[in-house]
């Protein structure tokens, strides 16, 4: 490996790679309305002369660089989050603006950046003829993850690969772009979304006694759940808080690695309620759940916790709980159903594909994890990065499906902040575009086939017992 060239080559693609996600900023492209970004992307890739460009049925755009059997793919999410209320942002998200350290806009971290580096890290990869013989290099730009995790790879192996002749076991690893603020990671929690379903019975509010108020019940309910995310796990307590599940005591199996990747937590997220007028008891009230679940924990096991809450016991047959299905149509018109439950995963950090990031950081960068440093906190990369280089994402990517449910390694570096996600005001720094191009480009000669082994996996949660793919 040249360091010199790949450096140059990257350093060079400086302001390719601004201009190129300044015009992905410039579409908007939330869940299920990626169409301009993607139209934007393939011609970006047509234009940096890929083998083969294509868009799947589901809309993932999908660019190849290189000939072989064997898969090594770069994975970005083209669609945000919404920009939520307009006064908090400072200009306007989708015009954004840039200066010589940062690029402001929606996406910017989260995570079109990490699709121009992918992008061009394929492409200096073609360049100084980087790709391993009987290689393939594919650069996926997912739809709909912020919507439903992992749903875009489902379509890819269950659908794409098969149109195509091909299989999940030609892919040998997939590196996730999302945001690592300049670590490489190797796994995440999971996440499950729970629905809680109430049933009452109205009257007339001027005699509230007659009926049996649906929100009263839940608003006991919402205590429990809130005593589940925040109390200890000692006999003090009747709701064991979730952070039981970092001792040995209740999760004996798994209590190591659910300190390496935090705890599970839960929050109420949404609320709903049905009532024949303003003036009538409520018949019914409906929250949403978001549940992260560490090592241990599984998608019954936290169903059942919910189940098992005092005041859900209290109204037994009154009370339902459930998981959300996912049927949203993309921008295609195409539907995948799948249930909203994303497997925890983490990666042996001993496996051949995260060690070839690891050798490639340290060849090109160090040890030590690199970032812009500036005295003014907003702009300031450095005080989130002083970190060991490998660990872990504190949100959930695509690698819920990638790894989680299909077992294909996986790993994480990728171009600016978790703490950018969802915000407003978003930022992602310009020297973070160069390096991680780079990174991508070193990579696949660095990868040590020899030292794969047959199963990288250092904890995969199980699947439900659903038939989904």
């Amino acid at each position: 490996m040249d360091k010199e060239k790949i450096l140059s080559a990257a350093e060079g693609y400086r302001k390719d790679l601004s201009a190129f996600l300044r015009a992905m900023i410039s579409h908007p492209s939330e869940s299920c309305e990626e169409k301009e970004v993607v139209a934007c992307i393939k011609a970006e890739m047509e234009k940096l002369n890929f083998d083969e460009v294509e868009v799947d049925g589901l809309g993932n755009v999908i660019g190849w660089m290189g000939q072989g059997d064997k898969i090594i793919a770069i994975d970005s999410h083209i669609d945000t989050v919404g920009v939520g209320n307009r006064d908090n942002w400072t200009a306007d998200p989708y015009e954004g603006w840039e200066d010589d350290a940062i690029i402001y806009g929606r996406g910017g971290s989260d995570q079109e950046g990490g699709m121009a580096s992918a992008v061009y890290g394929a492409k200096i990869m073609k360049d100084l003829g980087l790709i391993p013989a009987g290689y393939r290099i594919m650069v996926v730009g997912s739809v709909q993850e912020e919507d439903c995790d992992g749903m875009c790879w489902q379509y890819i192996v269950n659908k794409f690969f098969p149109e195509k002749g091909m299989k999940k076991e030609q892919v040998e690893f997939v590196i996730s772009t999302e945001p690592t603020d300049g670590g490489i990671y190797r796994g995440h929690r999971g996440r499950m979304e729970i629905r809680v379903d109430v049933k009452g019975v109205s009257c007339h509010g001027s005699a509230p006694e007659r009926g049996d108020n649906a929100i009263y019940k839940m608003a006991d309910i919402l205590q429990d759940v809130r005593a589940l995310n925040e109390n200890p796990a000692d006999d003090t307590v009747a709701v064991k808080g979730l952070v039981k599940m970092l001792d040995p005591k209740f999760n004996p199996e798994h209590y190591e690695d659910a300190r390496f990747l935090g705890r599970g937590t839960c929050t109420t997220s949404q609320i709903f309620y049905t009532s024949p007028s303003r003036c009538a008891v409520a018949d019914s009230c409906s929250i949403s759940i978001d549940r992260r679940m560490t090592a241990g924990e599984t998608w019954d096991s936290c169903l059942q916790e919910i189940r098992d809450l005092p005041a859900v016991k209290k109204y037994g047959d009154d009370v339902k709980v459930s998981m959300y299905m996912y049927d949203r149509p993309a921008w295609t018109g195409t539907v995948y159903e799948t249930e909203a439950y994303f497997p925890t995963w983490i990666n042996k950090e001993s496996a051949a594909h995260v060690q070839a990031l690891v050798d490639a950081h340290h060849a090109l960068f160090g040890a030590e994890r690199l970032g812009h440093s500036d005295a003014d906190p907003a702009r300031d990369a450095m005080h989130l990065r002083q970190r060991p280089l490998t660990d872990k994402w504190t949100f959930s990517t695509n690698g819920v499906a990638i790894q989680g449910r299909y077992g294909i390694p996986c790993v994480g570096f990728g171009p600016g902040a978790e703490s950018q996600a969802h915000a407003p005001n978003e930022i992602t720094w310009k020297d973070d575009l160069v390096r991680c191009a780079a990174l991508y480009a070193a990579v696949p000669g660095l990868y040590k086939e020899e030292n794969k082994t047959a199963d990288v996996t250092q904890f995969r949660a199980g699947k439900t017992d659903n038939d989904i793919q």
